[in-house]
């Protein structure tokens, strides 16, 4: 279980965001893609940055499995986070992109190696390990970066709107391929994205942020149908 505590976070003076002051609840379970969504600066990105360790919140709680990461390093936690851009190193092949999540030393064992194939394997890459990032599809490049995110075996994967630049029929296979993997690994998926059509593929429930707050947290039909809030109406174009 992640479950997140009355997190308090506040933008240093000087440092200009819509949402200056925040304050979270949130919890998912193993073998969820929960969906984030809500209007541009509303804090979703930010809530993410604390959840990975980019960011120090004021006071509150994050628990994983019973225990608190609050305070450990970015690279103690066990969080893996896909942004929308793929950040692959376009020097490197595939192989070598997904086995620096790793080792950044790129020193792997015979295990280590098998282990990276057989993801690549489960993400339709199984050919394209001597490619480099230019040779692939836009999906493609975004599957490399899943796979890298994937063969850490963290048990919190986040997704700051990884879809948002691919059409619509790839954005479905992504998600579905997420959700498979989510699912079979029993990790937890947090989803930021600006869709709400991503949410109700991707999710049983959905929250929406509002504010630096979770206003809302709805099975998505429920949320994106019958939500009496004024502000889910107005983010959809309902009111």
């Amino acid at each position: 279980m992640l479950s997140i505590e009355r997190l308090a976070f506040c933008y240093p003076r000087g440092k200009k965001k819509q949402t200056d002051s925040m304050l979270f609840d949130l919890q998912a379970k193993p073998g969820e893609v929960l969906s984030l969504i809500g209007p541009s600066g509303s804090g979703k990105s930010t809530l993410l940055g604390l959840i990975a360790g980019f960011h120090q919140p004021t006071s509150g709680i994050i628990q994983v499995a019973g225990r608190e990461i609050q305070s450990l390093e970015p690279a103690e936690r066990p969080v893996t986070i896909v942004f929308q851009e793929h950040n692959l190193f376009p020097h490197l092949d595939v192989f070598t992109n997904v086995a620096l999540g790793v080792n950044p030393s790129l020193k792997l064992d015979a295990q280590q190696h098998a282990g990276i194939n057989q993801t690549l394997d489960d993400l339709g890459l199984g050919d394209f390990g001597k490619s480099m990032p230019a040779e692939l599809s836009g999906g493609q490049r975004q599957r490399v970066a899943i796979a890298r995110a994937l063969i850490r075996k963290h048990q919190i994967l986040l997704l700051d709107e990884p879809f948002a630049a691919l059409g619509p029929a790839l954005r479905q296979e992504m998600i579905e391929l997420l959700k498979a993997i989510v699912i079979e690994q029993q990790m937890i998926a947090l989803l930021v994205s600006h869709q709400p059509s991503d949410a109700l593929l991707a999710s049983e429930n959905t929250a929406f942020i509002s504010k630096g707050r979770v206003i809302s947290l709805l099975p998505t039909e429920q949320l994106l149908t019958e939500s009496p809030l004024a502000e889910v109406n107005d983010y959809l174009g309902k009111s």
